[in-house]
């Protein structure tokens, strides 16, 4: 989990959202892109962390044996972060967050057997997790080429048994289920040519589309205007 950012200037006026929901699949850059955008509007963080997963790097390796105990890791976690955004949001506190709990069926679906998945569900539903739609969700969509590119490229231990297979999977999961969602505003942004880590001028694109969106949902590639 992460900790307050401390208070900066502004750099630019805050949008009316007090709480965004950076979404996307691994590799998408949820993180680094609620980092920036926190930094740039004096808001606070909160982040869903695999290293506080200890079965995920054992799923990566041999997802039949060990998906449901890293299913219910992350559901566990997520229950935690939600009753924190609840707390924050009570408060007045503007927050960014690098998920959304109501995405954790998405893997859930995609990784556990059709005899596993109704246990998984009826144990999650059981977890008193304090639910709270976001004022808005931005959609970090790429292509599972540029996925798999990013990943190996960030090396990161646990994520290099991640085949082309299974992001091909999780792409369209995540298509699917961003196409019905329909509990917040939101904006997808296509970040397969946009770098808002490194590039201050990436970063402006995607926040000035925040800051302009005035629909339940929009969508944003580089160059184009959707």
């Amino acid at each position: 989990m992460s900790t307050p950012l401390p208070v900066v200037t502004a750099r630019a006026a805050r949008p009316a959202y007090q709480y965004i929901a950076i979404e996307g699949p691994i590799g998408a850059g949820k993180t680094a892109l609620a980092t920036r955008l926190a930094e740039r509007w004096s808001m606070q963080t909160l982040f869903e962390s695999h290293a506080d997963n200890p079965f995920l790097e054992r799923f990566w390796r041999d997802a039949s044996r060990h998906a449901l105990a890293a299913q219910l890791s992350v559901a566990l976690q997520r229950e935690r972060l939600s009753h924190e955004v609840a707390a924050r949001r009570a408060a007045g506190v503007p927050l960014v967050t690098n998920f959304l709990a109501e995405r954790n069926d998405v893997f859930a679906r995609l990784t556990l057997p059709e005899d596993e998945l109704p246990l998984y569900r009826a144990l999650a539903e059981r977890l008193p997790a304090q639910t709270s739609a976001p004022d808005l969700v931005v959609y970090l969509q790429a292509s599972p080429e540029a996925l798999y590119a990013r990943i190996q490229k960030r090396a990161v231990a646990a994520e290099q048994h991640i085949s082309d297979a299974f992001l091909r999977s999780l792409c369209d999961s995540y298509n699917e289920f961003f196409y019905h969602y329909d509990h917040a505003p939101v904006l997808t942004v296509g970040v397969e040519n946009l770098h808002p880590l490194d590039s201050d001028a990436d970063l402006a694109l995607i926040a000035e589309r925040i800051e302009t969106m005035r629909g339940r949902k929009e969508s944003f590639v580089k160059g184009t205007s959707l």
